[in-house]
């Protein structure tokens, strides 16, 4: 099962920079189809999301904030796949 992970973050953030080194990490060897969302550009987004970012989430649901974990990140997406 390919999981869809979805990292919403703005220009200019330093730790949107940090979590996208760790998520093309792990998605260099995982099964995974990656977007990345400039919250700047929608309103609604940018409300919900700026004093969050980066937020990453696997198939929809919240899965990270502020920080990506690595190791937590691979276990999460063994669950999603079933492996």
């Amino acid at each position: 099962m390919t999981a869809r992970l979805t990292l919403y973050g703005q220009p200019g953030c330093h730790l949107c920079d940090d979590a996208r080194v760790v998520v093309a990490r792990v998605a260099a060897d995982q099964d995974l189809v990656l977007e990345e969302v400039d919250i700047t550009t929608d309103e609604r987004l940018h409300r919900a999301y700026l004093e969050r970012i980066p937020v990453l989430t696997i198939d929809g649901a919240v899965a990270f904030e502020l920080f990506v974990d690595e190791a937590e990140l691979r276990q999460r997406l063994a669950r999603v796949s079933g492996a």
